[in-house]
């Protein structure tokens, strides 16, 4: 079953508070799940990794064994591709932690577009964070 996985993730201040977000669909579009979580105080960028651990796991709950990933943090999508190196150390783990859940998949895709075309991911995101207050 292929599913389309939305995944964001954001910190208020670059490291601040953080959460991380997902919505799995059909191709068609019908949602069939959601998740989000708060992550603590971290960066933008961590936090756009544990958004797209979240939605992996979710897709693969839902029974997914193909994923189209869409988020709007480019420098994860041509990470996770192999476009671009993983030079920061604090990435590497989550890096790894990405390419070991896309490994249950029989395939898979990732891009990112820009955030207007991600907006329920990036709502769920500010809601947990607006939550946390």
């Amino acid at each position: 079953m292929r599913l389309v996985v939305h995944v964001d993730g954001g910190a208020r201040g670059n490291p601040g508070p953080a959460a991380a977000a997902a919505v799995v669909s059909t191709p068609e579009g019908e949602v069939l799940g959601e998740a989000a979580e708060l992550l603590g105080e971290t960066t933008n960028n961590v936090a756009e990794y544990r958004g797209l651990l979240l939605g992996l796991r979710r897709a693969r709950e839902l029974g997914a064994t193909e994923v189209e990933v869409v988020n709007d943090s480019e420098l994860v999508a041509k990470q996770v591709s192999g476009a671009y190196k993983v030079k920061h150390a604090a990435m590497k783990p989550l890096h790894a932690e990405a390419l070991a859940e896309l490994a249950h998949f029989r395939s898979w895709t990732i891009r990112s577009v820009p955030r207007a075309q991600n907006a329920d991911a990036d709502a769920l995101v500010n809601q947990a964070l607006d939550g946390a207050r």
